[in-house]
């Protein structure tokens, strides 16, 4: 086994931050990029070294292969974390990161290719038995296409073979409405993901959308560390996940879990992953698709079993076995997480941007900020709108909600719109305390879902604050659309 004595993350803001203290706590060194528009991130603080990227724009920088892997190998680096997005699913990346002699912590090269092309993963997943939906594919006969989707049936759900977060994502009712579906989903993969292959699948009316943690290592032992709901979203991107799926029937809990298992196993699955279904009003599911690295809502998960799943990535990228067997892992209690974006989610979810003027986390038991930003620091349109994660912890479900909701109105935050109220008022609304939730929740509600008005007193009373909070609001920068950054943050 080789140890990694030095860390190149391939990241930034939270994501970074939050594997520079797990290597810390391990003793191993930490280097992290910057980008001149990006110069406040909070990893920079902590980390033992900092690099400059160069490149426009600015996430440009964080996508370029060449130079990230000169930077890991010029400062002495043994090992390379891609957190998540970028270049966390890149097949050529983690083939050039190991053709370099670093580590890469993840699954390799051709296990990526495999499991991260929705296409080539639902063919797999079908000769593994794992069902999936009735979908057509371009193959090699994109002329075609539009026949063999119209022959799967309506609705459909038009897909990039290498997208996600909802990105090159158009839903189809009515056949007249394919070919402008195709057109679109194609300019979007192609922008997003310079992938312009598509296929078409029968869309599941009101799913809940589960996933499922998986970790395998080097010795050929793949386990599962429980199930995620990940279904209030919009725009087909998460906003709120918790574990367990409230509701959830045990036995199909134990088939998508175990499907989950034989697929990540069936691959050849080394390091963390994600192996995502949707489930029918009917209780039936089906594979969606994998995502090759940490999720962004590995959180939840770490509070429930109580691992750190990043230190179970290094060690396993060290060649060490799993430190628990399936039967071994034990799962306490609830936990649930919201993202914090830069937007304005009452007025459409646009996004916003500005300089963070005043900020407070809130302080409580059994909960956890993942924050990605810091006071003082602008918020700009360059990167993705995710400013930073609340996770709470709880007995129950209706404990950890509560601890979230709490959070959520104790986090102050001036100087660009957030979506903390928005958040809060999902987490008070009936039907999700009941558990019943799906992918169209949030529009569903939508109306339900809008901020009471506000009295003339409170009006007065947030204006006065914000007066003193921000003293130079002609500087606040104008919203413009966020970066082309591959809609990876799911």
């Amino acid at each position: 086994m080789t140890p990694i004595r030095k860390l190149f993350i391939a990241n930034r803001a939270e994501i970074a931050l939050r594997i520079v203290r797990t290597a810390r706590r391990l003793g191993i060194a930490t280097v992290v990029p910057w980008h001149a528009a990006d110069r406040h991130g909070p990893a920079l603080h902590e980390a033992d070294e900092k690099i400059q990227l160069f490149g426009e724009p600015p996430v440009a920088a964080f996508l370029d292969i060449a130079a990230i892997v000169h930077a890991a190998r010029d400062s002495g680096c043994d090992a390379v974390h891609p957190g998540y997005g970028f270049l966390s699913e890149n097949a050529a990346f983690a083939g050039a990161v190991a053709e370099a002699g670093l580590v890469f912590v993840g699954p390799s090269a051709q296990v990526i290719e495999r499991m991260g092309d929705k296409i080539r993963a639902r063919r797999f997943a079908v000769e593994q038995g794992v069902p999936v939906t009735p979908a057509a594919d371009e193959a090699d006969d994109p002329a075609g296409f539009a026949e063999r989707a119209r022959a799967v049936g309506f609705p459909l759900l038009v897909k990039g073979a290498a997208g996600g977060g909802g990105k090159g994502m158009q839903i189809v009712r009515v056949a007249s409405r394919l070919a402008e579906a195709i057109d679109v989903a194609r300019r979007e993969s192609e922008r997003y993901f310079g992938d312009g292959r598509l296929f078409a699948e029968r869309y599941v009316e009101r799913p809940r959308h589960i996933e499922v943690q998986v970790f395998g290592d080097a010795q050929g032992n793949v386990i599962h560390l429980g199930e995620r709901e990940c279904s209030i979203q919009r725009r087909f991107q998460k906003l709120i996940e918790e574990t367990p799926a409230p509701g959830l029937d045990p036995g199909l809990r134990e088939r998508i879990c175990s499907a989950a298992v034989t697929l990540a196993k069936a691959s050849g699955y080394v390091n963390a992953g994600t192996v995502e279904c949707i489930v029918s009003p009917e209780g039936e599911f089906f594979f969606l698709e994998m995502n090759t690295r940490l999720q962004v809502e590995h959180p939840v998960t770490e509070m429930v079993t109580g691992l750190d799943l990043v230190e179970w990535q290094l060690r396993v990228a060290c060649g060490e076995p799993l430190s628990l067997t399936q039967e071994q892992v034990r799962w306490h209690g609830h936990a649930i997480e919201a993202r914090l974006l830069a937007e304005d989610a009452d007025a459409g979810f646009v996004p916003d941007t500005g300089r963070v003027r005043l900020l407070r986390w809130p302080q409580g038991p059994a909960l956890r900020i993942d924050g990605g930003v810091i006071e003082g620091a602008p918020v700009t349109a360059d990167f993705d709108s995710m400013l930073a994660k609340l996770v709470a912890h709880g007995a129950t479900r209706d404990l950890a909600v509560s601890r979230l909701r709490q959070a959520l109105e104790e986090t102050v935050l001036l100087g660009v719109t957030v979506n903390a109220d928005y958040l809060g008022r999902v987490l008070r609304h009936p039907a999700f305390a009941r558990g019943d939730t799906d992918t169209g929740f949030l529009e569903r509600h939508r109306d339900t879902l809008l901020p009471a008005p506000l009295s003339d007193e409170e009006r007065r009373l947030l204006l006065a604050v914000a007066a003193r909070a921000l003293p130079d609001p002609a500087a606040r920068a104008a919203p413009q659309p966020y970066a082309a950054m591959g809609a990876w943050r799911n």
